[in-house]
């Protein structure tokens, strides 16, 4: 990306915005009837699918039950038009295997799970166009789905990718600034407590930046929170309205 200027001297990205402003999200939950919970998203130009089912007997091996609390099983992949190169495994390589990794991480810590012990729950998520922030936007589309499902939460997970840019922190990263060769972390937060449930980093950044970047990441988590309990209430009323309730 040499050359190309991520922040302006007046303090504009290359889509526009300022450095803490987040994308644009539009969202919607129960998109698939066969399953138990399912949301679409769309956060810029990134856009994912996220299908929730169970809980439900423990398939497969039985030795992965677990008696006090629920198995979370997540499995993360990219649709092979998602990107501008073509994808010959869009799930099963490292890079899925490491994501669904996050994800069953990131949702054991939000996840009641000791509600339904002897349990499994699947989540699946596929990103159908990545343009930055793969991770959190899936977090983000996953929890929507859990939601939908109507299986209880600490609270919402929210997440997203934050970088540093010029001393400058930067909320909600595109394609174009992830790949710009900064530092970046992806947070994943449970925002009324506070909690972290995973933070990821890519690359080295110097202690003197993390507290600046932690704070932007904090902050941008919360507003991503304020946007999901928005769709959230919206789907709440129209479901009010078609059952009559």
């Amino acid at each position: 990306m040499a050359g190309l200027e991520l922040l302006s001297d007046q303090g504009y990205r290359l889509d526009g915005r300022k450095a803490t402003e987040l994308r644009k999200v539009q969202a919607r939950m129960g998109v698939f009837a066969q399953a138990d919970g399912s949301a679409y998203i769309e956060q810029g130009n990134t856009k994912a699918l996220a299908v929730v089912y169970g809980p439900h007997e423990m398939r497969g091996s039985r030795s992965r039950t677990l008696h006090d609390r629920a198995v979370i099983n997540c499995q993360y992949s990219m649709a092979t038009f998602s990107t501008a190169e073509r994808k010959r495994r869009p799930h099963g390589d490292r890079k899925s295997t490491e994501m669904s990794l996050h994800l069953k991480q990131t949702f054991e810590a939000a996840v009641m799970t000791q509600l339904y012990p002897r349990s499994q729950i699947d989540i699946y998520v596929k990103v159908l166009q990545a343009d930055g922030g793969n991770y959190s936007v899936c977090v983000n589309a996953a929890t929507l789905a859990v939601i939908d499902a109507g299986i209880p939460m600490r609270d919402y997970v929210c997440a997203c990718t934050v970088g540093f840019v010029d001393e400058t922190p930067l909320a909600d990263l595109c394609f174009a600034e992830e790949s710009g060769g900064g530092s970046s972390l992806a947070l994943a937060l449970l925002p009324r407590g506070g909690q972290i449930a995973l933070l990821q980093m890519d690359a080295r950044l110097h202690q003197d930046h993390l507290e600046a970047l932690m704070e932007a990441a904090m902050t941008a988590c919360k507003g991503v929170s304020k946007v999901l309990d928005e769709v959230v209430r919206q789907h709440l009323q129209e479901v009010s309205v078609l059952t009559g309730e």
